[in-house]
């Protein structure tokens, strides 16, 4: 009988060219800076990564979007039965036809994908982070986590791993590297939106940073910019930049084909920490953010680096 109620559910959702295309539409609409990175990939793996992509704003948005003050963990329940049903080849809804074609294609793993909703239950019942230790657990499940799925999909770069000066060395294996890059670009959303997040009554600084800079929770919500916030910020700016430059090193492990697009996402993201240090670290009431023309000028630098490094 489940199997029945499975296929006639199934019948009812759209082909899965259509579901890929929504993902796609849903990427571009609402993050425009990763969307142009998927487009340097190959068509198989961007496709695959705005599935994935979907899954996971959808994931944050049972938490963080219009309908999250009905969240409840019985909700982040029926949610992972529903992320069970899509490891099974069951899809419920258009877009999960999508992401069961990409679980075909690609040997994900579910750990990463339950390890965020994991990340979405810490927002439910906390909107302060005491010690940097806590505040990168979470970073690790709502973003490193990406990284590690999106690794999966890019795949490593088999033929360096064989070459006569490497045949007897380790296998490449750039997991901590993708989970470095998924946390730096995390707290790179984090300080982008201190302002937002403030309004939500949210605090993702590290209390104890606060502390540190004798910078007072009460300041913040008050969007106080002086020497003790600007001082703050280049401590956490710089926090982001060492994340950033740890996952440097894992992008040469992977496929020639998905370097490209790697460095650029890590390039483009990273761009945010300078505009925030541009508007001179207002980020209450400016938004930081890379313009189109800024954007595609640092490709063909992303380029070289893909070529080189």
């Amino acid at each position: 009988m489940l199997q029945l109620s499975h296929s006639l559910r199934s019948e009812q959702l759209v082909p899965t060219e259509d579901a890929y295309e929504v993902c796609r539409q849903i990427t571009a609409e609402y993050s425009k800076t990763f969307y142009l990175g998927t487009l340097l990939m190959t068509p198989e793996k961007r496709r695959a990564i705005w599935a994935i992509y979907v899954w996971c704003r959808r994931t944050d948005e049972l938490v963080d979007g219009p309908q999250a003050a009905l969240t409840t963990e019985e909700t982040l329940d029926r949610w992972e039965n529903h992320l069970a049903s899509i490891f099974q080849g069951h899809p419920v809804e258009n877009t999960d036809v999508a992401l069961v074609d990409t679980l075909q294609r690609f040997p994900l793993d579910i750990q990463p994908f339950k390890d965020m909703i994991e990340g979405q239950r810490m927002d439910l019942d906390r909107s302060r982070y005491h010690t940097f230790e806590e505040l990168e657990l979470y970073c690790y499940r709502v973003a490193g986590t990406v990284g590690l799925m999106s690794t999966t999909v890019m795949g490593v770069d088999l033929e360096q791993a064989t070459a006569p000066w490497r045949r007897y060395g380790p296998m490449p294996n750039p997991t901590k590297e993708a989970i470095a890059l998924g946390i730096a670009n995390q707290l790179t959303n984090i300080l982008r939106d201190v302002g937002e997040d403030a309004k939500r009554g949210r605090i993702y600084l590290p209390l104890e940073d606060l502390a540190l800079f004798d910078y007072s929770e009460e300041d913040l919500m008050n969007g106080v910019i002086d020497d003790r916030w600007r001082a703050l910020m280049k401590f956490q700016i710089q926090r982001a930049r060492k994340f950033y430059a740890e996952a440097e090193a894992g992008i040469s492990q992977l496929s020639a084909d998905a370097r490209w697009p790697v460095w650029a996402a890590q390039v483009l993201y990273s761009k945010i920490l300078t505009v925030i240090e541009q508007n001179g670290y207002d980020v209450f009431s400016k938004r930081a953010y890379v313009p189109t023309l800024q954007k595609l000028m640092c490709l063909p630098g992303a380029l070289v680096r893909s070529r080189i490094l």
